[in-house]
C-alpha cells in the first residue's frame, strides 16, 4: 500500500510541475504503476503473502471473538 501511495504522490508532483519532478518523464511513473501492478497480481501471491495476511486477520478476529465470550462480568 505504501508503494500504491508513493507513485500517486509522485504522479501528482509531475502533474503540478513540482520540483526536479518537471523533467521526469511520464514514462517512469507509468513503469512505477506497472510494477505495482505486477508485484500486487502476481508476485504477491506467489510468496503466499496475500493468504497469510487473510489468515492473520481470520485469526486476530477468532482469538477477539473467544476473549469476548469468556470475558468475566
Amino acid at each position: 500500500m505504501l508503494l500504491i501511495i508513493l507513485i500517486v504522490v509522485l504522479a501528482a508532483l509531475k502533474y503540478l510541475e513540482v520540483g526536479p519532478l518537471v523533467n521526469l518523464s511520464w514514462w517512469w511513473i507509468a513503469a512505477l504503476f506497472a510494477v505495482a501492478f505486477v508485484w500486487f497480481e502476481f508476485i504477491e501471491r506467489m510468496l503466499g503473502l496475500d493468504k497469510r495476511k487473510a489468515h492473520e486477520q481470520l485469526e486476530k478476529a477468532r482469538k477477539d471473538r473467544v476473549a469476548k465470550a469468556f470475558k468475566k462480568k
